[in-house]
């Protein structure tokens, strides 16, 4: 799913995601009742008419924004305080109005709120944080009123087994329509996230969604994958793009590079993306240089052209019998260096 956190993803329009191979999206709770309000999105119609977005819509419930924008939180058993990052005003968010926020907002899958913990964190930080999620997720059930929207449990934990385990077995008895994996790539080596997903995610519902926050990098997905998981959203695709960070199965492209100047290669052959079909690294090179706009877009829109392809390929190979093969090309491939592309 690409993020876009205040009803749009950055520099993309909704058809330019669809040509990408999007068709479900991620928005983000606590901004959008910032601003513009999710009073005001109800009355225009709901999420999907606001941001002309005719796709299933996800909406995290801003139990990370616990996380990311600690310094600006106050914690408790019942809830959070924020102090608005735009204006500065006192912002309540507790599991009953971050479901309430979620039904005017109208997306498809909602999120029930939790504490995200910073990693590393102490055990009786980890063993807080799933108290609290756990009774958190309970309130959102009984909050919830709307039926046509499905409400994922969230586990926490940390990289504590027997707590994931305990979150799990408590969100399982409360039988969501799906479950998701909160609280990983925020602190800790992508070594110990990929041998938790090991570990937890075989215990997890197979009946269900199985839904990874947050994550990742191309190898980080593969990995998941291979544990079981079904669903990813990250920024990485077009916080990258944006930054001149192009991704391509043969290497990382940084366009800034000066290798780049004369090059009148697309980004990826083959891709058919509408970065690819027409543009040239060379003359995206130089969008950057100029610090022209179009460079920003045309990079989002081939990262996530590019992701999309990755999950396909993935599927493909599930299919054939092939993931195996294609696990191992990603954890062979080199990590990239600043100078020189590598596999991704």
């Amino acid at each position: 799913m690409p993020v876009g956190t205040r009803g749009a993803v950055k520099g993309l329009t909704p058809e330019q995601l669809r040509s990408a191979g999007t068709r479900i999206v991620l928005a983000n709770t606590y901004h959008l009742a910032l601003r513009p309000g999710a009073e005001v999105v109800a009355d225009l119609g709901g999420l999907h008419q606001f941001m002309a977005w005719p796709g299933p819509i996800l909406t995290d419930s801003g139990g990370f924004q616990v996380f990311s924008l600690a310094t600006l939180t106050n914690i408790d058993d019942h809830g959070v305080t924020f102090k608005s990052h735009i204006d500065g005003q006192l912002v309540r968010l507790d599991p009953a109005r971050a479901i309430e926020i979620q039904e005017q907002l109208g997306a498809d899958v909602i999120m029930a709120f939790d504490e995200c913990p910073a990693l590393p964190a102490t055990p009786a930080a980890l063993r807080r944080a799933v108290d609290r999620t756990i009774r958190w997720a309970d309130a959102c059930k009984a909050a919830q009123t709307r039926e046509d929207q499905a409400l994922f449990g969230i586990i926490q934990g940390g990289l504590d087994f027997d707590l994931r385990r305990h979150c799990l077995d408590e969100l399982v008895a409360m039988d969501f329509p799906g479950y998701a994996l909160g609280g990983l790539s925020v602190g800790e080596h992508p070594d110990e996230m990929a041998a938790m997903l090991r570990s937890l995610v075989p215990h997890m519902p197979a009946d269900r969604p199985r839904y990874l926050m947050g994550v990742g990098r191309p190898v980080d997905i593969v990995r998941a994958v291979a544990a079981g998981i079904d669903m990813f959203d990250c920024v990485l695709p077009t916080r990258n793009g944006r930054n001149s960070f192009a991704f391509s199965p043969t290497g990382f492209i940084r366009l800034r590079n000066a290798r780049y100047k004369t090059d009148d290669r697309p980004l990826e052959d083959g891709c058919d993306c509408a970065c690819c079909r027409d543009f040239s690294r060379a003359y995206l090179r130089h969008l950057f240089l100029a610090d022209e706009m179009l460079g920003p877009i045309l990079v989002s829109l081939h990262n996530i052209a590019y992701y999309h392809r990755l999950m396909r390929r993935i599927r493909d190979a599930i299919a054939s019998g092939a993931f195996d093969k294609l696990a191992a090309e990603f954890e062979s491939a080199t990590e990239p260096t600043e100078n020189e592309d590598s596999k991704c």
